[in-house]
């Protein structure tokens, strides 16, 4: 956790000596000492706690998917598969037929606007004549 070598603690030592002093340095060492283990009983509670609460979401996740398979298991045993097939394509296809408009009717064409649009046989404009 901390990157502290021999060195460096060798200098915090002496530091706490000078400055604790050498008769209270035992105490203080005995109450850092509990303070750490305290963080530590702490943190391995949390971890085990964590721990515990991925056991159970993925205890959950695999009786979901137990569920899913036995389920589906126990219709096809008893002959349900096609039938719950049929089942679902017919919903798909009302709700298709329901959601889809009808398309609107073209309106069709009468014989004389067909007639009217007809094309008419080429004018020849220099011999005056027409075609065919």
């Amino acid at each position: 956790m901390f990157d502290i070598n021999s060195g460096e603690l060798v200098v915090i030592g002496v530091v706490a000596l000078i400055a604790i002093g050498p008769k209270e340095l035992p105490g203080v060492l005995r109450m850092v000492g509990q303070w750490v283990g305290k963080a530590r009983r702490m943190a391995g509670e949390f971890q085990s706690q964590f721990q515990e609460a991925m056991r159970e979401a993925e205890m959950a996740d695999l009786k979901k998917s137990f569920d899913e398979v036995s389920e589906a298991a126990r219709g096809v045993s008893t002959g349900n598969l096609m039938s719950a097939t049929t089942k679902d394509i017919e919903e798909t296809l009302k709700d298709s037929v329901a959601v889809a408009p009808p398309a609107p009717a073209e309106p069709t064409e009468t014989a004389s606007a067909v007639d009217a649009a007809a094309p008419t046989a080429p004018h020849d404009p220099v011999e005056g004549k027409t075609g065919s």
